[in-house]
């Protein structure tokens, strides 16, 4: 029977195991911690040591092909559109494409509240439409038509500066790229480099942690350290980012 970290919720191997029910990523810190290691000088360990004490992401792409991915509790998506709503700075369009659909959990919520959307996911899981790799999507769904959209999703976290760059290419100005993504996305000098082109216009930062379930399955019941934010980016935006609290 698979083991899961308590922490983050990723499947324990042999690997990444660092002690009963906690993986070594939640250990040192976090799941960013490769790329981080990566990108500083002051490293000195030798790629043998960077596997073994990080061991593997929830959010990397080997875990969604393996059908082992992290789908996020739709309670975190009511709170954020009840507080968006409340605060009365942004206004979604009413076609949102959710390019990392999973089995369906933010769409659900998103047609719930009566927006059109667009599902896709590169991985088949019983929702949406699948085989769609999103980045390398050259337009927008129904690209003939004369609808405003906005990107709303849950990315794997390894491809998440990727999936920022690319949306932000996709949407037209003045409309809303919405990422729900660890706080620890602010870290990094890459993902600085895209801060300072594309800064964020608001940053919803969740005081009660929200969980994403393994394999999609909700009725495993995962603590979790991890926060998670909300990130918005408004295409032409270049000020300074607002920071709030749900």
């Amino acid at each position: 029977m698979s083991e899961y970290c308590n922490v983050c919720g990723c499947e324990l191997t042999e690997q990444n195991k660092y002690m009963n029910n906690m993986c070594w990523d939640c250990k040192y810190g976090g799941h960013d911690e490769v790329e981080y290691l990566k990108q500083e000088r002051d490293w000195t360990g030798n790629s043998k040591s960077t596997f073994v004490t990080l061991g593997a992401s929830n959010h990397v792409e080997h875990d969604r092909a393996e059908n082992d991915f992290y789908s996020t509790d739709p309670k975190a998506l009511r709170i954020f559109l009840d507080k968006i709503e409340k605060d009365g700075d942004i206004k979604l369009a009413e076609h949102i494409w959710e390019c990392a659909c999973g089995n369906g959990a933010l769409s659900k919520v998103l047609i719930a509240n009566n927006y059109k959307v667009c599902s896709t996911d590169l991985i088949d899981r019983g929702f949406g439409l699948s085989g769609v790799n999103f980045l390398e999507c050259q337009h927008l769904p129904d690209e003939n038509e004369c609808y405003e959209w906005d990107i709303l999703t849950n990315p794997p976290f390894s491809k998440s500066l990727q999936f920022v760059e690319k949306a932000l290419e996709l949407v037209e100005n003045g409309r809303y790229v919405i990422m729900f993504l660890k706080i620890q996305f602010l870290e990094t000098k890459a993902r600085k480099k895209l801060f300072e082109k594309y800064p964020p216009k608001f940053i919803y930062v969740n005081s009660e942690r929200q969980l994403c379930y393994p394999n999609g399955d909700e009725t495993k019941k995962i603590s979790s350290a991890t926060c998670y934010c909300w990130y918005i980016w408004e295409k032409g935006f270049n000020g300074e980012p607002i920071i709030r609290w749900i």
